[in-house]
């Protein structure tokens, strides 16, 4: 597993052992990047550069390490798994990434009070676990998602989402196993 763009281009990534996590694809993180960078959403004005990101579910941080590559200001990584928080450090570690991370070991459902709001948040839960609707309301009401926030939720190819009230979806790709739903957070107060 590589970053895809960017200063990092091409630097390795870690991952730990076994089937811990499960990493998004080269092709994916690929996609989703240029969606973000050069599609609809960077003609809107939607981008992540110079933003603050959130990546629930983290894993080994390849996303939006991707994202701090790419320009973001600030990343912060909600991890659960001992093991994938190990090769998350390690990662951030190797690209020098660390001043610009905050690591939060804990559930993504019942995340911490946030530090700041993201204007991009990534969800990457456990395929069929769902998770994605009960973390997007868990991360809305502890602060973490800016209003008119743009979400990307991780799903399996034909993994039902429910969606919760104040998002919209704005867009959906199927990449193989992988299908991203984009949303959009409604303007309202956290």
């Amino acid at each position: 597993m590589r970053v895809v763009g960017g200063r990092h281009r091409g630097r390795r990534l870690v991952a730990p052992p076994g089937e811990t996590v499960r990493p998004t694809s080269d092709r994916a993180r690929e996609a989703l990047f240029n969606i973000l960078s050069h599609g609809d959403f960077a003609a809107a004005g939607l981008s992540f550069a110079d933003e603050n990101v959130v990546d629930a579910f983290a894993g080994t941080g390849a996303l939006w390490i991707e994202a701090l590559s790419r320009g973001a200001a600030r990343a912060a990584f909600i991890e659960s798994d001992r093991a994938a928080l190990g090769a998350l450090r390690r990662n951030l570690a190797a690209l020098d990434e660390e001043d610009a991370a905050d690591i939060i070991a804990g559930d993504a459902t019942h995340p911490p009070r946030a530090p700041y709001a993201a204007a991009l948040a990534l969800l990457d839960p456990p395929y069929q676990s769902g998770l994605a609707a009960p973390a997007l309301i868990a991360l809305t009401q502890m602060g973490w998602l800016a209003p008119r926030a743009l979400v990307v939720v991780e799903l399996a190819a034909k993994e039902p989402f429910p969606l919760p009230a104040g998002f919209a979806i704005i867009d959906e790709r199927v990449y193989g196993a992988a299908r991203l739903v984009f949303l959009r957070r409604d303007g309202g107060k956290q």
